[in-house]
């Protein structure tokens, strides 16, 4: 194993050992004696709900969501780990939230390089137009727009100048 695989934390460069990766907008901890298990990822909309696909209980995220919003407002996707005890890390990184319906997979990407549009959805590549991404693309510029399912037609939103 090297010293930069399957480490536990949260993967902050130059803190954790982690190599340089996703930036984070905010970092916290917080006492969340109810969340089970030793990781878990949650994305916050802008109403304040809480969307997870592990199974924990009612209630048990808040602590972290509230140790998140002292420093960033939702929407926001977060990743906690169990520090000790009850205690967690958690870091956040601002998304934007879209709903996109009528999209078939999970994950969708548009770049653009060179003028050329490309979409795939879940790796394949795609015929069908994402106006909503289309949208997104600033300029003259290349970019990649990725865009993530959270749960139903929401999705969250990422872009890259390239």
């Amino acid at each position: 194993m090297s010293d930069f695989e399957e480490q536990p934390g949260i993967g902050i460069p130059g803190v954790t050992g982690a190599a340089a990766g996703r930036t984070w907008d905010a970092l916290a901890s917080a006492h969340a004696p109810d969340l089970t298990g030793d990781s878990v990822s949650f994305v916050a909309l802008e109403d304040g709900s809480l969307i997870v696909e592990e199974d924990v209980p009612d209630g048990s995220l808040s602590p972290l969501a509230d140790a998140l919003e002292e420093h960033v407002s939702p929407p926001y996707r977060a990743t906690a780990v169990r520090d000790e005890g009850d205690i967690w890390s958690v870091s956040a990184q601002r998304v934007s939230v879209s709903e996109l319906p009528g999209i078939d997979g999970d994950v969708v990407e548009l770049s653009v390089v060179g003028g050329n549009r490309e979409v795939s959805i879940d790796g394949q590549p795609a015929s069908e137009w994402v106006s909503a991404l289309d949208a997104l693309v600033e300029g003259p510029g290349d970019t990649v727009v990725r865009a993530e399912r959270v749960d139903g037609d929401l999705f969250t939103i990422d872009v890259f100048a390239l």
